[in-house]
């Protein structure tokens, strides 16, 4: 006699794309230490999912993540830790000293990361440039400040007629 027990069918699980929108530099062999290691463009500004996304795919890539620092004006609430890959890693802020359009991971193994943070607001083709830059392995890296204020002034409209960001019509009597 054979007995069956009534379980259910396996479920497929859904594929998950990744979440972290991400570029990083190439490893330079002349090890020498450059002012961005790539950009990060988070999905929103609730820091603690988004930094614990970011944080999973970097430390198996960089090591072991032990810190990261963030600047308080871009977001609005700091986490004191996170969870990466099932531990804690504590979550600082810096007013002072750092460029406010970066983001500082320490790694017990292979140092500091510094990563371009691209608003969540942006828009896809300012962010694609912005990330290509940051990333790009040749050439002098520029700092955050100076690819974000030359981004904004891309992206401005040009104008002849001030204040109205179009350009200067004719006049027409009439």
């Amino acid at each position: 006699m054979y007995a069956t027990a009534d379980q259910p069918p396996p479920r497929p699980t859904p594929f998950r794309a990744p979440t972290v929108r991400l570029a990083l530099k190439p490893v330079s062999p002349s090890g020498g230490r450059a002012e961005l290691d790539g950009a990060w463009w988070p999905r929103s500004h609730d820091l603690t999912p988004e930094l614990s996304a970011l944080a999973d795919v970097l430390d198996p890539l960089w090591g072991r993540l032990t810190r990261i620092a963030v600047d308080p004006g871009r977001w609005p609430v700091i986490p004191r830790r996170i969870l990466v890959n099932g531990r804690a890693v504590k979550v600082d802020w810096f007013t002072s000293g750092q460029d406010p359009h970066k983001i500082l991971l320490l790694s017990s193994t292979s140092g500091r990361w510094d990563l371009l943070v691209i608003p969540p607001e942006t828009g896809a083709p300012a962010a694609a440039r912005l990330m290509s830059a940051a990333s790009a392995g040749t050439g002098p890296s520029p700092t955050a400040t100076a690819l974000m204020a030359a981004e904004q002034v891309d992206t401005v409209p040009l104008s002849d007629e001030p204040g109205t960001g179009r350009p200067e019509r004719p006049v027409t009597a009439g």
